[in-house]
């Protein structure tokens, strides 16, 4: 045996976010990345968007009291699901599905900054206004859809003047079968962000009326200077408007691994996604990055255009075969192309007017085509990131885009006790400054921490347990064995984890000195 007098000074563990297993693509970093982390469109200036704290389920215990879980009661939601938006002390919104969709009259305004929306147990918001075939029928016989979309309007009957001809006779079809003369059902859109910032939003399905040529609302809207949004696995269904639209000096959104898609309660006007509303759009603002998504069945248009903004394309996938333009930069944009996957049957894929510049990489892929030429000067983004290689794009895609994240789901925030699991320190020699890399394998996340110390250690008073920050020992003369670890010198950090999540511990540092 030898002898040894040292001081145990720290033990310091630096743990990674928690990140779900099992239901997640090798290539998704289940994290904020792209252009909402940033506060710049030039430099590499980080915005730390964390939304109301954390954007997993379970939530951490700390913000429980600052956590709202709703579920649906049958009835129209929107109050609820504003109310809790409103509240000062709800930081975590949680969509509960287990009750059922919640319906929504009309849209929910998110103004307040600072919070984040989680859907667990399939959770979908469905607007409670929907195209029927009735109304389809009606507009069939007038001929709506050969009618003229930029002139040849009139006056509805309501007094609004309307410039287009489909839509305004779309507009007084519906206005006389369904009495309503103000015309509240061109709300029917599922949230409105304005002037807010640092939101995150995920997991959510958005389920829409159809789309139809009314000037109506978007399931999502980001208007007003809205800035650092993440929508991260999210579907979106046939917005009345656009599925998803980012305009009025809106800026800094990433929207990843959702997808986009339109059924038959769809009837014009599939546009799913509109980035700057018009050509005098100011310019700066409407930096968006679109990572991993999905543009499947019924997309037609838009995905996206843009004007203004520096848009980023990374890896997403095409595979409507209704689509026309699908990629189209427009007045004043810049458009940085590369990793996509562009699937046969998209045969009209890209159209651009008025671009700054274009910039295609020669690593996308494109079925039934060639890669456009480029335009202007090469398109940076601030930021780091990979680019996927685009063969694994449509695998990875169809199989994890879209409202598929599973976490631990119940009714509770208070998670069940999962597996436990431990990483074991053991002093095998009395050298100083002994550094360990670990990393753990325990499948699961963390509920609760704690230490257990060998026979040999104690406190000096001044540990802080929870959460495995630093951790000090009081100083001890310790017996090393010649050979091997000894039971008595070991630290072991306990770990209670949460079914559907990894811990990743690094950095796991015993300093003797």
């Amino acid at each position: 045996m030898k002898k040894t007098t040292i001081i145990l000074a720290t033990v310091a563990v630096c743990t990674t976010s928690l990140a779900q297993t099992g239901n997640m693509s090798e290539y998704d970093l289940n994290q904020p990345f792209g252009f909402c982390t940033q506060s710049s469109r030039t430099t590499n200036t980080p915005y730390d968007i964390t939304g109301g704290g954390c954007y997993t389920y379970p939530v951490p215990e700390s913000l429980e009291a600052n956590t709202v879980v709703l579920q649906s009661n049958g009835t129209d939601m929107k109050g609820t699901i504003q109310n809790a938006i409103k509240n000062g002390n709800n930081k975590v919104i949680i969509l509960d599905g287990s009750k059922g969709d919640f319906i929504v009259s009309s849209n929910v305004g998110v103004t307040a900054s600072n919070k984040t929306m989680i859907g667990i147990n399939n959770a979908r918001i469905c607007t409670q206004w929907h195209m029927t075939q009735e109304i389809k029928n009606a507009l069939n016989a007038a001929g709506v859809p050969s009618m003229s979309t930029s002139g040849d309007g009139g006056t509805l009957p309501n007094g609004q003047y309307v410039a287009e001809e489909a839509e305004y006779n779309t507009r007084k079809i519906i206005m006389q079968l369904t009495g309503d003369n103000n015309e509240g059902y061109r709300n029917s859109g599922v949230l409105s962000l304005s002037g807010c910032q640092n939101i995150i939003i995920r997991n959510i399905t958005f389920i829409g009326p159809g789309s139809v040529d009314v000037g109506g609302s978007d399931l999502i809207s980001s208007t007003n200077g809205a800035k650092n949004i993440w929508v991260d696995h999210c579907a979106f269904q046939d917005g009345m408007d656009g599925n998803f639209d980012i305009t009025q000096r809106a800026d800094f959104h990433t929207v990843s691994w959702c997808t986009f898609s339109y059924s038959s309660n769809s009837y014009m006007h599939q546009n799913t996604n509109l980035i700057g509303s018009s050509d005098s759009e100011a310019t700066g603002y409407l930096n968006t990055t679109f990572a991993f998504n999905w543009w499947g069945t019924g997309c037609k248009a838009r995905m996206p255009m843009a004007r203004v903004g520096k848009i980023h394309m990374l890896n997403n996938y095409y595979s409507t075969t209704t689509g026309g333009n699908c990629i189209n930069p427009r007045k004043n944009s810049e458009f940085l192309i590369e990793g996509n996957y562009i699937d046969t049957g998209v045969k009209s894929f890209y159209s651009q007017s008025g671009a700054t510049a274009v910039t295609w990489k020669t690593n996308n892929y494109i079925a039934e085509g060639s890669i456009p030429d480029s335009k202007g000067s090469t398109v940076t983004v601030p930021y780091s990131y990979t680019v996927t290689a685009y063969a694994n794009v449509p695998s990875a895609v169809k199989k994890y885009a879209g409202a598929t994240l599973k976490f631990n789901e119940g009714s509770s925030v208070d998670p069940p006790a999962g597996t436990s699991g431990a990483i074991t320190w053991a002093f095998d020699t009395g050298a100083a400054g002994q550094t360990a890399m670990v990393t753990s394998t325990i499948n699961s996340g963390i509920k609760a921490t704690s230490v257990t110390l060998g026979s040999d250690l104690a406190y000096d008073g001044k540990q802080t347990v929870n959460g495995l920050t630093e951790t000090k020992i009081q100083d001890r003369t310790l017996n090393f064995p010649s050979t091997g670890a000894a039971s008595s010198n070991a630290i072991t950090f306990n770990i209670d984890i949460a079914e559907g999540y990894k811990f990743l511990a690094t950095d796991v540092s015993v300093t003797a000195t």
